[in-house]
């Protein structure tokens, strides 16, 4: 039975562990697929179109966006990248279940043009505990943090808007949410053929036998 398949977007504070839950769910679902995202940067050593970015030039982005073909994007660091909209739903049509981490603003951008995508919001176990993860990162100066913590605070502000949330106090106990999460999603009546599944269901028989 073809069931149809849906995006999952997950948001929240940097530090929150967002990539490491994702990355614990993936060998127990197996329709599970990352969203890939478009780029106007340059490839770097090693990364396959259509694998890890689909590569574009700024103006043909420019063209994506201006037809709609993106169901969202933004400019980081000098450069653009978005989501595709015909590589979501083509998955989706396949009967994978899309999964992306991405900011609450391209989440809103999301919750506009795709308002059937699960939001997933997820948290550190407390304020105290973002700011002990982000001061644990030697990379970044404290500048930087700062400027995390003021970001993840207006984040959160905006936790309301999405559909679910997860405490990530615990990876294997914030991964089997998520994973609860993503099977209940996928058990949704308005997910499936209800024609198909009760043929199936009633063995082959049509409603006339």
């Amino acid at each position: 039975m073809h069931a149809e398949g849906f995006l999952v977007v997950l948001s929240g504070p940097s530090g929150a562990g967002k990539n490491t839950v994702m990355n614990a769910i993936f060998s127990s679902i197996p329709n599970l697929v990352y969203s890939v995202s478009v780029t106007t940067r340059a490839p770097r050593d090693g990364e396959r179109e259509g694998i890890d970015y689909f590569f574009r030039t700024p103006e043909d982005f420019s063209q994506m966006v201006e037809r709609g073909e993106l169901i969202e994007w933004a400019q980081f660091c000098g450069n653009y990248y978005g989501t595709p909209r015909f590589f979501v739903e083509d998955m989706i049509s396949q009967g994978k279940i899309v999964i992306m981490d991405i900011e609450t603003l391209g989440a809103a951008q999301i919750r506009k043009k795709m308002p059937e995508a699960v939001l997933v919001f997820l948290l550190p176990p407390s304020w105290n505990d973002l700011k002990h993860r982000l001061l644990s990162r030697a990379q970044d100066s404290q500048e930087v943090i700062a400027e995390r913590l003021e970001k993840s605070f207006e984040e959160i502000n905006k936790m309301a808007e999405y559909d679910y949330f997860i405490i990530n106090d615990d990876l294997e106990n914030a991964a089997e949410q998520l994973r609860t999460i993503i099977k209940a999603e996928m058990s949704r009546v308005s997910r499936i053929k209800l024609d198909e599944f009760r043929t199936l269901w009633q063995g082959g028989k049509s409603d006339n036998e």
